[in-house]
């Protein structure tokens, strides 16, 4: 597991919005010093030391200035909001054939993980679980990803609407009764990562947790039981 703190690039996806991530708050903090520096400066060198002085210099329609801090932030925003559009196409794309696919079945309060192909993992995918289930006393399911190939998921709620988030991999996606919502995710670091349901589902909604293993893909077909790759 991994501490919540500076986002780490777990997958391909993260790597794009860590990047970002680090883009805004670089920008955001030069021109947080950039002001903060302005008015200390206004407050130091034009400060009155005496009640009897005049007023500072009184400065008006400096119409340069006055374009230049209107179109120095259009700017800075307009690279800021392109960067972020081609970060999120990037981790919102999906390729044709993806290495593994599984159909992730959130419900109250647990995840069902089945593989196509086998295995299944989890709870059963039967609906609401009226009256909340005994998942305190067992161990949250695993979702076993290989490390360096794209996985295929497909997220689904069988009841009420709940979220498939991973800390580690700055990511996030609703899982909504009736809709299949479907993204890939490609891991480049092996590990075990968090993860947990973002959106309050009912009592046991803290519960609701799950692991993601990334292992390598010899480990993760000796895992399936599949023909191991060469």
């Amino acid at each position: 597991m991994h501490a919540l703190t500076w986002p780490m690039s777990a997958t391909s996806q993260s790597t794009l919005l860590g990047g970002d991530w680090r883009l805004l708050t670089t920008v955001g903090l030069i021109v947080a010093a950039l002001v903060w520096g302005l008015i200390l400066f206004a407050a130091f060198r034009w400060r009155r030391r005496d009640d009897r002085e005049a007023l500072p210099p009184q400065f008006r329609n400096n119409y340069p200035l006055e374009i230049a801090w209107t179109i120095v932030p259009l700017i800075i925003v307009g690279i800021l909001f392109v960067y972020t559009y081609r970060a999120e196409a990037g981790v919102d794309a999906v390729i044709a054939h993806p290495d593994v696919t599984v159909a992730v079945h959130a419900y109250r309060w647990g995840w069902n993980f089945a593989y196509v192909g086998g295995p299944i993992v989890g709870g059963p995918s039967v609906g609401p679980v009226d009256g909340g289930a005994p998942i305190d006393a067992a161990p949250p399911p695993q979702l076993v990803l290989p490390v360096g190939e794209t996985t295929r998921i497909e997220l689904t709620s069988d009841d009420v609407t709940h979220g498939f988030w991973v800390p580690d991999f700055l990511f996030k996606r609703d899982a909504i009764p009736g809709m299949i919502n479907t993204f890939d995710l490609r891991p480049d670091k092996l590990g075990t990562f968090l993860g947990r349901c973002s959106q309050f589902c009912g009592y046991d909604h803290a519960l609701m947790t799950f692991t993601v293993r990334v292992v390598t893909p010899k480990a993760f077909a000796a895992w399936r039981n599949l023909p191991v790759p060469s």
